[in-house]
């Protein structure tokens, strides 16, 4: 089963963070710019990390040239809720 949630990128950070919440969605900070997917990309590897899954089961389902996506997770882990949950109180 899959895992679905929003997300809010700010592109062009000074570093890469995922954690804090933007109305109900999880703002996911990269450093990359928003050019050529360079953005997406970062996006789908910090998500990874965060969650504990490979990068390639990372998928951006909505809002592929927009700041607000809506992003699912293959094979998600047993906690991903519970991540989501800790990773949207972060500030």
């Amino acid at each position: 089963m899959a895992f679905r949630f929003g997300v809010r990128v700010k592109p062009g950070a000074r570093k890469t963070k995922v954690g804090g919440r933007w109305t109900d969605a999880l703002v996911v900070a990269v450093a990359a710019p928003a050019v050529e997917g360079k953005a997406n990309e970062a996006v789908r590897r910090a998500l990874a990390a965060a969650f504990g899954v490979r990068r390639q089961d990372v998928h951006i389902v909505t809002g592929d040239r927009g700041r607000d996506k809506v992003v699912e997770i293959d094979h998600p882990p047993d906690d991903a809720k519970s991540t989501l949950d800790r990773l949207l109180d972060e500030r």
